[in-house]
């Protein structure tokens, strides 16, 4: 009785070691429902101006043929200043959504996938979005092969296509490095900040920042809360935000 009851105890520690692992796996086999938000709390050129992004995100994982795919669909309502004494401008913003197709790396813990990415063009004041339809690739690698440290990186590039309304093409990259320590008991830290790129105007930002989170199973959900305060530390152009916070919850199914 006593092995039996130690062998289950270690059953569940293992299963909420990997479930910690996993919960900041953007490739993980699961479906996500994520909460997230930025608060951006000074735009450069805009003096002591804010800003907020939250965004809505669900990832869910889908088969062709024998390929195994994972989408993810973003919805974001963005909070921007519009200059002078006006006041801020709130709406939704562009919809993008990309398609992953998982490679097998010959490891379970280890995560590859590419894929295209589409932007629509939904937002709802022309101050909020691109006026453009776009269309890129994303490429996600996720590495949990230790319990301890997790690592990998997510790279998108997306340009304009069709009809831009008299805006610029937009050709836009992201580079998103991303780093997380277990701490144990479900706390862990580390970062993933999203360095930007704007290929047209040559306008950049790379945020650096550090993350204190808590993964939580209940049922068959794991619930992942975290904060992570973000300071640029290298910038060209007005509109990049300076500091911001990044918070939400995650979670699987």
């Amino acid at each position: 009785m006593l092995a039996a009851c130690t062998l289950a105890s270690t059953t569940s520690a293992t299963r909420a070691q990997d479930a910690a692992a996993q919960a900041n796996n953007p490739l993980a086999n699961a479906r996500a429902l994520n909460l997230q938000n930025y608060y951006i709390g000074e735009l450069t050129g805009d003096g002591d101006k804010d800003a907020n992004q939250f965004i809505l995100r669900f990832a869910a994982p889908f088969s062709i043929g024998e390929g195994n795919w994972l989408m993810r669909l973003s919805v974001p309502v963005d909070t921007l200043p519009v200059g002078g004494n006006m006041g801020d401008v709130t709406g939704l913003g562009d919809i993008d959504v990309f398609a992953a197709y998982l490679f097998d790396t010959g490891n379970p813990a280890v995560s590859f996938g590419i894929g295209p990415e589409i932007v629509a063009p939904s937002a709802g004041d022309d101050r909020l979005g691109n006026e453009q339809w776009q269309l890129g690739f994303a490429n996600v690698y996720f590495n949990a092969a230790s319990s301890k440290f997790q690592y990998g990186y997510l790279l998108t590039y997306r340009n304009g296509v069709g009809d831009r309304n008299g805006r610029e093409t937009v050709q836009l990259g992201a580079f998103q490095p991303f780093g997380f320590y277990q701490l144990g008991d479900g706390w862990y830290t580390g970062g993933a900040p999203a360095w930007a790129y704007d290929f047209k105007s040559g306008n950049y930002n790379v945020p650096l920042g550090l993350r204190l989170g808590k993964v939580i199973q209940s049922g068959g959900t794991v619930f992942n809360l975290f904060a992570e305060p973000q300071y640029s530390i290298a910038h060209d152009g007005d509109g990049q935000a300076q500091w911001q916070v990044f918070f939400a919850m995650n979670m699987q199914f």
